[in-house]
């Protein structure tokens, strides 16, 4: 019996089965970690991977090399998407996309046209590997010169430039980043931000240099508000830390603090008020199409347009000279109500669980929705249940609430009657 799956469907078994498979490759016996893993440590390992948060319950500098080079693959593939892996395997092996491939590509992007779905897997491909490399290259050098000989400088610069452009915030070492020199961090932040940014984006921008069609709004609101949210966050942390912290970390803060989740400093050290920022900065995330997780910027910057333009009483949100569609704003909202109903729900839930305070709480779940990976050191001392919880928190974040709420739906439907309208009284 033939089972007709919808896109979303497609996406969240596949992404399911990838940590599934990821756990049981974790529990092979030429996998060995230092102080043992247990089968939860394997499946939080394994989705914190796939799904590109960071958060870890075991030191990932004592797995051994193959325990690494799996966590590694992981991520790679967890970021660029089974869809978009798979499709791109095919392209390559067969030399064309099948039908059903192309629109699914199509559908899930819900972006791009069918004739388009081949380039904009040519171009995620060439632009993943080729920032990694470059990331590659420049991150052995920063190792280099931190102090490690070549083999290690090598291994490290590898395993980082594809942690950061994937924004895993996985790390070799316990400390995270918080020993590195300046050029580990500036490449780091160039990477995460560059991963972040979406390959709607990358598409649109290459298409755009072969001139092939315009700079789209969607371009222009990701750039925008990325561009904002990373000074933004950067002068304000650095104002509230009150010069605790250097200039350079304080940037590398905000931009990590949106998904990536390495860090250069302790948490631990940071004011509450520095907390709870950041704790916002995870919940609006990256951009869509991105390896980052979040509300995502876009949704974002529409919310705060349809506020404005209703302060200002007008009936139509205007972006760059373009009316948004309603249904857009209708999506970014209820994106937002889900990101924050899951957050409280879950938030509630460890709190039961658990004996930790509140703002740990509330930042390590803010963390996995946003699959962002900082902690303020509550991971390792997760019992099996609050295990479970995150587990769960960072599948949600990777898929998004949207996602969960589409997979429901095999077929969508347009109502043909139409109700008359009748205000409700609001405030």
């Amino acid at each position: 019996m033939k089972i007709n799956l919808n896109p979303w469907s497609y996406l969240f078994i596949t992404f399911a089965l990838l940590i599934f498979a990821g756990t049981i490759f974790l529990k092979l016996p030429f996998v060995e970690h230092s102080g043992g893993l247990s089968f939860i440590d394997a499946l939080f390992t394994s989705t914190s991977a796939v799904c590109v948060t960071g958060l870890i319950v075991v030191d990932t500098g004592e797995f051994n090399l193959w325990g690494q080079i799996i966590i590694l693959i992981l991520i790679q593939i967890g970021a660029i998407g089974i869809m978009i892996l798979t499709s791109s395997l095919l392209l390559f092996i067969r030399g064309e996309l099948r039908l059903s491939h192309k629109f699914l590509v199509a559908k899930i992007t819900d972006s791009f046209s069918i004739k388009e779905a081949e380039r904009v897997l040519i171009v995620v491909i060439i632009y993943t590997f080729f920032i990694e490399f470059l990331g590659f290259i420049f991150l052995s050098l920063g190792f280099f010169l931190n102090g490690f000989d070549l083999g290690d400088s090598l291994y490290f610069g590898l395993f980082h430039s594809i942690s950061a452009f994937c924004n895993a915030g996985f790390s070799t070492f316990a400390g995270s980043l918080t020993d590195s020199n300046a050029i580990i961090k500036i490449v780091t932040i160039f990477l995460i931000v560059l991963g972040g940014l979406g390959f709607f984006v990358v598409y649109n921008i290459s298409e755009f240099i072969n001139k092939r069609e315009r700079i789209k709004v969607h371009t222009k609101i990701v750039l925008y508000t990325t561009f904002y949210l990373i000074i933004g966050g950067w002068i304000l942390i650095y104002l509230l830390e009150k010069g605790d912290i250097s200039f350079l970390d304080s940037l590398f803060h905000s931009v990590t603090a949106r998904t990536a989740g390495f860090n250069t400093v302790d948490m631990n050290s940071f004011h509450v008020v520095s907390l709870f920022f950041t704790v916002v900065l995870m919940i609006i995330g990256a951009s869509p199409g991105s390896t980052g997780g979040g509300i995502k910027t876009t949704t974002f910057f529409i919310a705060l347009a349809s506020m404005y333009n209703v302060l200002k009483g007008r009936k139509r949100v205007v972006i760059f000279k373009r009316t948004v569609p309603y249904i857009n704003i209708l999506k970014a909202y209820a994106l937002i109500t889900f990101y924050i109903f899951f957050l409280v729900i879950c938030t509630m839930l460890l709190l039961y669980t658990s004996e930790f305070n509140f703002m740990d709480t509330l930042f390590e779940v803010a963390s996995a929705l946003g699959t962002v990976g900082l902690s303020l050191g509550i991971t390792g001392q997760l019992d099996y249940m609050g295990k479970i919880i995150i587990i769960i928190c960072m599948f949600l974040g990777r898929l998004g609430p949207a996602t969960l709420m589409m997979m429901l739906i095999m077929k969508e439907k347009t109502s043909k009657i139409s109700y008359p309208e009748e205000k409700i009284i609001l405030g």
